[in-house]
């Protein structure tokens, strides 16, 4: 199979550059985007090999799994930018439930659980199926905003901060092409919802009925510090907000969500 856009993308004029092997599809988006480019153009590639993740991890896609990332060029603040990650995570999950319906129907209650885990991780039966990281340049006078998304179709990393499997591992049995082709169109519809920030509030409704951990114990590693408590809600900025033992609310902006008590951060 050859990558191709789904029928909705193609109707609302999307691009797309697909690639054999790549170093990153996001440095490939960043780089078209200050050659000019103003897309909206998806770049895609089955093996990537020096793909970065969030606080640069290593972002490597073996033969087989999917690296996808979408170019949009907006007129739209950094801050509000960020809140595009809620809608991948939806239009991702939207996807893998459609190329899921062969193996949901053969594997009956053994079907695959999917879940948005804060800020913008996939989950699979609670193991990080796939990872989202959103890059943001100035071009011009406007903003050329990237979200790279990792799929482990075919294979998945050992050694995570978090668990992670492969739908391969799960029992369905797609392609990387099958796969981005449902994202293509499912992301026609989440971006269209989302509309530049001005439909935040619908994404949040539906990221929140979607979210993993939602009013369980948390544990927050900021980097700086690690917070404990509930998972209360994200609030209108995309803040993943804490309810503390003694009932404080904290927003955190950013940080790696570990579920369970605070002995769980930093577990493989």
């Amino acid at each position: 199979m050859v990558f191709a856009l789904g029928p909705r993308a193609q109707s609302a004029g999307y691009k797309l550059a697909a690639f054999e092997r790549t170093g990153s599809t996001n440095t490939d988006a960043i780089e078209h985007a200050r050659s000019g480019e103003r897309g909206p153009m998806w770049f895609v590639t089955d093996e990537q090999t020096a793909g970065r993740g969030r606080r640069q991890r290593a972002w490597i896609a073996p033969k087989g799994n999917l690296a996808a990332s979408i170019l949009e060029v907006m007129d739209v603040a950094p801050a509000v930018a960020a809140t595009l990650g809620f809608a991948a995570g939806l239009a991702q999950e939207a996807a893998l439930e459609k190329v899921s319906l062969e193996a949901a129907l053969r594997l009956g209650e053994g079907r695959p659980r999917y879940a948005l885990k804060w800020p913008n991780d996939v989950l699979a039966d609670g193991k990080k199926l796939v990872g989202i990281a959103l890059e943001a340049e100035t071009v011009g006078d406007r903003l050329a905003v990237v979200a790279g998304m990792g799929t482990n179709v075919v294979a998945a990393p050992e050694g995570t901060p978090t668990p992670a499997v492969s739908l391969a591992a799960l029992g369905v049995q797609i392609s990387a092409e099958e796969l981005f082709t449902a994202l293509s169109d499912a992301w026609v519809e989440f971006r269209g919802i989302w509309d530049n920030g001005r439909g935040f509030a619908k994404i949040r409704q539906l990221w929140l009925e979607r979210a993993a951990g939602l009013g369980e114990r948390v544990a927050i590693n900021t980097g700086t510090m690690t917070l404990e408590g509930t998972f209360d809600t994200i609030d209108d900025t995309g803040c993943l907000i804490v309810r503390t033992a003694d009932s404080r609310l904290v927003p955190i902006a950013a940080g790696e969500v570990f579920f369970g008590p605070v002995r769980s951060v930093g577990a493989a």
